[in-house]
């Protein structure tokens, strides 16, 4: 038997649980106090606008070494503590996870990556079947000289690229649906 229609809310991804999250230390993926950190932060909204209170944001980047390897240990829960094993507060982890809250915004605290212009972002949220993937492109002469950006017609380009809203703060915001829907990535 077959059938069609659309997908029914167990079948889209979340709502989330608290096996995952929270998830301590999740936005702190640069060292505590570290003068270089930058502040990236957003909104994830649905296709009419609307913000998603409980959407999740996993964020991978190399180190401002250009090291993508990452702290080790920072993905396995720690048993004694409770937290994770890499998130001492003193070790750029290269990983982070954050939920939006109920206004649907979301923060990290980060470094400049070397060698990539942008941060690898993967968005999961109800209403979606599968986890989306996105960049979040720094501004800077290596956000311009990026093969994808450069690709994009400007209208999509804007897309992806974080602004300025404050020093050292960056936003970004992820549209889901809708004419600014934000770039997404398809990998096979």
């Amino acid at each position: 038997m077959t059938t069609t229609g659309k997908p029914t809310p167990a079948q889209t991804v979340g709502p989330f649980y608290g096996y995952a999250l929270p998830f301590p230390g999740g936005p702190d993926i640069a060292p505590a106090g570290h003068p270089d950190t930058l502040t990236v932060h957003g909104h994830v909204y649905d296709g009419a606008g609307a913000p998603v209170p409980d959407a999740l944001l996993e964020i991978w980047q190399p180190g401002p070494d250009g090291d993508r390897s990452g702290a080790t240990g920072s993905l396995r829960k720690d048993p004694v503590t409770g937290g994770h094993a890499g998130r001492d507060g003193i070790t750029f982890t290269g990983f982070g996870r954050v939920a939006t809250d109920a206004d649907g915004r979301w923060a990290i605290r980060t470094l400049p990556p070397a060698g990539a212009p942008y941060l690898s972002v993967c968005v999961f949220a109800r209403g979606l079947l599968h986890h989306l993937f996105t960049r979040i492109y720094l501004p800077g002469p290596g956000a311009e000289a990026d093969p994808l950006l450069a690709s994009l017609p400007p209208e999509r380009r804007a897309t992806l690229l974080a602004a300025e809203s404050a020093p050292r703060t960056l936003r970004f915001d992820v549209r889901l649906q809708g004419p600014e829907e934000t770039v997404f990535l398809d990998f096979r």
